[in-house]
């Protein structure tokens, strides 16, 4: 038997893993339960990064819908969300920039600053 030529009957026959949930997902009481977890995961991870970040979990919620942020909120959210370096890249007149996030939290002049005992006024 193929996987394209039924079962013979009160046989088990090869079903696609897609048709399969599919099939399960019909159930309503299963997809809620499914789309419950799903939600609990995504409210899990919105609870973990506003607790590294110090803000309650609807902050970060609405962060994650925004058309735009600083990107010092965004380097901060990916930080808070386990990246471990973060950057962008742009190209201005056929040359490529990298931008450093990192920087926007501690630019130069306050690492020297802060190396050499000094604080700057903003």
């Amino acid at each position: 038997m193929t996987d394209d030529q039924p079962a013979a009957t009160g046989q088990p026959g090869f079903v696609r893993g897609n048709e399969r949930l599919d099939q399960l997902l019909a159930d309503p009481q299963l997809a809620a339960d499914v789309a419950a977890a799903q939600a609990d995961a995504e409210q899990m991870t919105q609870v973990e990064v506003a607790r590294k970040l110090g803000v309650g979990q609807g902050v970060v919620s609405r962060l994650e819908h925004r058309d735009d942020m600083l990107l010092s909120t965004l380097y901060d959210y990916l930080m808070a969300a386990g990246a471990e370096g973060a950057g962008i890249v742009v190209i201005v007149h056929g040359h490529r920039i990298e931008l450093d996030l990192s920087r926007l939290r501690n630019p130069p002049e306050q690492l020297s600053a802060l190396a050499a005992g000094h604080t700057t006024k903003h």
